[in-house]
């Protein structure tokens, strides 16, 4: 795969530095403009705060960039025609040379071609409410199945079915690892009625793990999941509330496939008056603040 990378990342993966990849999606359609572009920047101002490199990555023009500058970050923000590109998308947007956002399933794909190790996120997508009548599943699940990186998120988005998300990912073999949680964390809520396995407390033994994962010669990712924190965060049943009403708009819009999560979490944001946006960034920062403390533990541990 032909990369073009930031100078900064490139200089910073050359000499053994943390880097942490985020995604686009959130910034192109996680968010109303013009305000995404302030999103994205304090995203990757968190991660350099903490200690590692920012690489956001994106197709611009054909080209797969890993780590943007400040005008392709403004472009990505305010350019209606930057697409949502997943898995199955990559070829095309390449091949013709577009314009496209990555999901956290191409993030993922590309970060770890890029040779980063750790991935900052908002939450995975994962299987849709009522798959077993639509089939729609993310693409996320099964590249994290077959994709050595560390991913941190605060769960699942709160729109899916946590409970068979959960099951897809054991059975893809992915450890999901709860960073001071003992329940899967549900995006804008702290945690869900679904219990996790493992749990750790500290980035030192994070670390240990995910480490852990690579030695044992395993392919998947480790899914850490990370809530968001206790000050931001939502009422499980009020969400819930707002999710219903959300998904029966959707079922009389026909609204389906790769517009629907883009379509509810619009919806989310006006029936809560606009509190989901809030929950949102912080969250988003969150995680790319512990994505970077692991890159850097990471790597001082590989060298004690």
């Amino acid at each position: 795969m032909r990369l073009r990378f930031s100078p900064a990342v490139r200089t910073a993966l050359e000499d053994g530095l943390p880097v942490v990849a985020l995604e686009s999606t959130i910034v192109a359609h996680g968010f109303p403009r013009p305000y995404n572009l302030e999103v994205g920047r304090a995203l990757e101002a968190t991660v350099e705060r903490e200690g590692a490199t920012p690489a956001t990555i994106a197709i611009v023009d054909g080209e797969v960039h890993v780590g943007l500058g400040d005008d392709e970050m403004e472009r990505l923000a305010l350019d209606e025609d930057f697409a949502k590109a997943s898995i199955p998308d990559l070829s095309v947007v390449v091949g013709m040379r577009q314009s496209a956002a990555t999901t956290v399933a191409s993030t993922a794909y590309i970060a770890h071609a890029a040779g980063i190790r750790v991935f900052a996120t908002g939450g995975i997508g994962g299987v849709h409410r009522g798959a077993g009548r639509t089939l729609d599943i993310s693409a996320d699940l099964a590249v994290l199945g077959r994709v050595p990186i560390a991913v941190v998120s605060a769960g699942a988005k709160a729109i899916l079915d946590l409970g068979l998300t959960l099951e897809v990912l054991e059975t893809q073999g992915v450890p999901v690892v709860g960073f001071g949680c003992d329940t899967f964390p549900a995006f804008y809520t702290r945690g869900s009625e679904h219990a996790l396995v493992a749990r750790v407390d500290d980035v030192d033994d994070l670390a240990r793990v995910v480490s852990a994962q690579w030695e044992l010669g395993q392919q998947q990712a480790v899914l850490v999941c990370n809530p968001v924190p206790e000050a931001d965060a939502l009422a499980s049943d009020e969400v819930e509330g707002w999710i219903r009403t959300a998904l029966a708009e959707a079922a009389a819009g026909g609204i389906r496939g790769k517009a629907m999560t883009p379509f509810l979490l619009h919806q989310l944001y006006g029936l809560s008056g606009g509190r989901t946006l809030k929950t949102n960034r912080a969250l988003a920062e969150h995680n790319a603040a512990l994505g970077a403390a692991l890159a850097r533990t990471l790597i001082r541990q590989a060298a004690a």
